[in-house]
């Protein structure tokens, strides 16, 4: 008795509830838009788009950065436009455009759904990627040491300390003759550029061999061995200003790209009467690829080649001049 009660019960209520769904009104039925904005701007395929277009609601402005490649033609383009919720655009969505016309720029029109306009102004910003070509390396840096502030620091050309590596030559002084060639093959959505990394051995064929041979004798490939031997992968980030070298073994290396006429500066003069600034400076002309090192402080080995360079490393250049 009791089942049959609660079978006619959910039906019943099953009723009432199909009911109320069929009777319950759209909110916005009957509701005109006057929306008319774009919300997206992409230029569609055969085209390597740096990150989405910027699109500017207050100023009805849309910016779109587009790699620059040898097959890149500006005049044969057809963008997918997204409009806003029932709006349409004139150019169309997918409808051939020339931005060569009228010096890369366009005039978009967007019409609501309540038919009112409004005209918007789609740039395209040819993008160049700078890091790409060849380099030869200029030096080697390293700024190490344990307490700084109490003169404990260094910044040391690695090669003006050539006792400290392998006597047959195959320390870092084996990079010096080593070209750097970057080649770009494309970018991501969020506007990384990536491509080939080829680190060529020069004329002697070798690559440096990290070995720290003064007492004790301590391999220091983990921190040195910051490019990849031969081919591998890089990718940059505009936003983070970093590249990020990939291995053939998957692992990766991050640098800070820093450009000419750059300094670092770590200043401890104001702690007592210490007066020691330790300062790297990228001339003009030159890049470098910076590398933060987390090493140990060693209080027992201050002041010595050891700390700087094996126990406590703070940061890592490599200086190329583009060929």
């Amino acid at each position: 008795m009791n089942t049959k009660l609660n079978s006619k019960l959910a039906f019943f209520i099953a009723i009432v509830m199909a009911v109320t769904t069929a009777c319950k009104k759209d909110p916005y039925d009957g509701v005109v838009s006057n929306e008319k904005s774009i919300e997206a701007f992409t230029l569609g395929t055969g085209f390597i788009q740096i990150g989405p277009a910027v699109v500017d609601r207050t100023a009805r402005t849309v910016n779109v950065k587009v790699l620059m490649e040898q097959n890149t033609d500006l005049s044969k383009v057809s963008p997918l436009v997204q409009a806003s919720y029932k709006a349409k655009t004139s150019p169309a969505s997918g409808e051939p455009v020339n931005f060569t016309a009228s010096d890369n720029t366009l005039k978009y029109t967007v019409t609501s759904e309540s038919g009112e306009r409004k005209e918007w102004t789609v740039t395209v910003e040819p993008f160049e990627e700078t890091i790409t070509g060849t380099y030869n390396i200029t030096a080697q840096v390293v700024y190490g040491g344990t307490g700084p502030e109490w003169g404990g620091g260094g910044v040391v050309n690695m090669t003006d300390k050539p006792w400290l590596w392998p006597a047959d030559g195959s320390g870092p002084q084996a990079e010096m003759d080593n070209t750097l060639a970057f080649e770009l093959t494309g970018a991501t959505d969020n506007g990384d550029t990536f491509g080939k990394f080829v680190n060529n051995a020069g004329a002697d064929g070798k690559y440096a061999n990290f070995l720290y041979t003064a007492a004790p004798q301590t391999d220091v490939n983990n921190l040195y061995r910051t490019l990849p031997k031969g081919e591998g992968v890089w990718t940059r980030s505009y936003a983070n200003g970093t590249i990020t070298f990939k291995f053939s073994d998957g692992s990766t290396k991050v640098a800070t790209l820093r450009t000419g006429a750059y300094t670092y500066t770590d200043d401890y003069s104001a702690i007592g009467n210490k007066k020691d600034i330790y300062r790297k400076t990228v001339a003009a002309g030159l890049n470098s690829l910076e590398f933060t090192l987390n090493g140990n402080d060693d209080w027992g080995v201050i002041y010595s080649d050891l700390d700087k360079f094996v126990k406590k490393p703070r940061r890592y250049w490599i200086d190329i001049k583009k060929k």
